[in-house]
């Protein structure tokens, strides 16, 4: 618990606002988040993902950890981009440099509302679970945009945004480590939904969200569990 004899300043300081799908990455992020600041909230976006589900997960998540959750609507994103994300009648397809799976601009957009969020709501500190090891060729998951989109954000409201990336040099595995450290584990793999077919805990087995995440899960319990 904070301080009494702390300043309002300190106690603004302290609230953070977590970007949050509902998933594996983003429940490991939150969990993160409650551990360094007195005061977390979640956003969701809800941008008619074709695994709508994990809007659901991300309810059930914050109500267990009592986070407070507020979704915020962007379907507006259908009206610019085709992409497997938010086109069910379109195959999801893997291959090239950039996966079909790739929504343009959607981490720009929903850190930038997150942003204005967190403003609103007299935070500084935003977390998003992004990640440069395993960001499965998506540009706006690279450490040099989160960057760049901080100074950007600064500069645009005046305000001393501190975006946070706890994921970012993490593979999957190292992901799955870090959950079981913070004593969550089975949780995670029980009530996230990663899958793009929106099914929820270890989903379908057959998207590449799905491989991604067993063949994390795989590499760390075959290297051994960690030592919590």
């Amino acid at each position: 618990m904070p301080s009494l004899n702390k300043t309002r300043e300190e106690f603004y300081m302290e609230k953070a606002v977590v970007v949050f799908s509902g998933g594996q990455d983003s429940t490991t992020c939150l969990l993160w988040a409650l551990e360094r600041f007195d005061n977390v909230e979640t956003v969701t976006f809800s941008y008619g993902q074709r695994n709508v589900s994990e809007l659901k997960s991300a309810k059930k998540i914050a109500e267990d950890l009592g986070v407070k959750h507020t979704v915020l609507d962007m379907n507006l994103l259908n009206q610019l981009t085709d992409n497997a994300m938010t086109r069910k009648d379109m195959e999801i397809d893997g291959a090239g440099v950039v996966p079909n799976t790739f929504v343009p601009g959607r981490n720009h957009i929903f850190l930038s509302f997150a942003a204005i969020f967190a403003k609103g709501i007299g935070a500084r500190h935003i977390i998003t679970g992004v990640s440069e090891t395993d960001f499965s060729g998506y540009p706006d998951c690279r450490d040099n945009f989160i960057k760049s989109l901080n100074l950007t954000l600064n500069l645009a409201m005046d305000h001393s945004f501190e975006i946070h990336t706890p994921l970012m040099w993490k593979n999957k595995a190292q992901t799955w480590e870090m959950a079981e450290k913070l004593g969550k584990l089975e949780y995670i793999r029980k009530h996230t939904t990663t899958c793009y077919n929106g099914i929820i805990g270890d989903g379908c087995g057959e998207c590449p969200s799905c491989k991604l995440r067993k063949q994390g899960l795989d590499a760390y319990l075959a290297g051994g569990r960690a030592h919590v």
